[in-house]
């Protein structure tokens, strides 16, 4: 018998834990899923879909975050390891009828199972026709799953790509199927420090997601390697891990909930500092966008930022809702760690003081 690869091996592993072994976030070794309750104020449009998703649905949701980005109406989603559905379900309420959500997950008891329910939320949220679709497949093969490029408005993920061993693949991939200007956001498990190999082959550490952990210094330079633009920060949490022995495991690693956006802009993009004004058009955002941790765009006040910003603003969905005046000073980016210090998950957690601790659950 041909022995099998290592990432086939660890793709088999995640679809054996999430299809048959976990029956509900509750089954989860560590505090992941709780902090997909986010430290900071979450918008009501956000809070409204997800309390309409079907209770058997969220009952499997095992995300580590919420990557609700604003201003999804009319937009053509992707969600990466869409699981019980949850996500797509919520999404598919707040891009509208004129939007479209594509699920994507490789275990088919998920997508089996998420598929029961495109009837009972197309009339709940009131449209003539379903506008959720769900494949079987693998992220790191968008393009055999039917995916095209350029066709996607923005990807989403909430806790996969550390499941995943080839995560430059992913990224590439959702890449590939980004218009220009369009952007990936996602919630995902990152390390304080590079994972051991020995994390690496243990199963249960695999199928909680520290196991395929990336080291959060690692995905700056992966995201720049791919195309996109730096990584931004927008939340964190501290995940602390409920089992003795897993933690024992773990060691000195230590592990956070990140979420980040990522944009696609031309390569021939000129970047230039501008002073942008927010107009307040975002719906939920009127008085002020907070786009990330360390950008908070309030209404009609010029705020000074970098080329790459600049751009971003730009070529993006949220062009219309900003007045930017571009400087003449030419920007490029540098790689030295000072600079990215800001983008460190677990300082912006202990700034935040988010931590989610729940020693007393009982370790199965």
């Amino acid at each position: 018998m041909k022995a099998l690869s290592y990432p086939t091996c660890k793709l088999l592993c995640v679809q054996k834990y999430y299809g048959t072994r976990l029956e509900s976030s509750k089954d989860l070794q560590t505090s992941a899923a709780s902090c997909s309750l986010s430290c900071r104020p979450v918008p009501r449009s956000v809070t409204d879909a997800l309390s309409q998703v079907h209770p058997e649905v969220t009952k499997r949701f095992f995300g580590c975050g919420l990557p609700f980005p604003a201003k999804l109406e009319g937009c053509r989603v992707l969600d990466l390891g869409s699981g019980s559905g949850r996500d797509c379900y919520a999404f598919s309420k707040l891009v509208g009828q004129s939007g479209h959500v594509t699920g994507i997950d490789m275990t088919e008891e998920l997508i089996t199972a998420s598929r029961q329910y495109i009837e009972y939320h197309q009339k709940k949220f009131g449209y003539e026709k379903p506008n959720v679709t769900f494949i079987q497949g693998y992220m790191e093969k968008l393009s055999e799953a039917g995916i095209q490029s350029d066709s996607v408005d923005v990807v989403l993920s909430n806790c996969v790509i550390c499941l995943c061993p080839d995560k430059r693949a992913v990224l590439q991939q959702a890449y590939n199927v980004l218009k220009e200007g369009g952007e990936l956001f996602f919630s995902d498990m990152v390390a304080s420090k590079v994972v051991p190999d020995h994390m690496k082959e243990d199963t249960v550490l695999w199928g909680e997601g520290m196991g395929g952990s990336l080291f959060w210094q690692d995905l700056i330079s992966l995201a720049h390697g791919v195309g996109f633009s730096t990584p931004h920060l927008v939340s964190a949490s501290q995940i602390e891990i409920y089992n003795s022995e897993l933690k024992a495991k773990a060691g000195d690693v230590s592990f956070a909930s990140g979420t980040y956006r990522l944009f696609k802009l031309s390569q021939n993009q000129v970047m230039s500092e501008a002073l942008v004004t927010y107009k307040g058009t975002v719906s939920d955002f009127q008085d002020q966008l907070d786009f990330d941790s360390s950008h908070c765009f309030k209404k009609d006040v010029a705020v000074g930022v970098n080329g790459e910003m600049a751009a971003i603003l730009q070529r993006s969905r949220f062009s219309p809702d900003f007045k930017i005046q571009i400087l003449d000073k030419p920007w490029s980016s540098s790689e030295s760690t000072p600079q990215y210090c800001h983008l460190n998950p677990f300082l912006l957690a202990d700034k935040l003081g988010c931590s989610v601790r729940q020693s007393s659950k009982t370790s199965k």
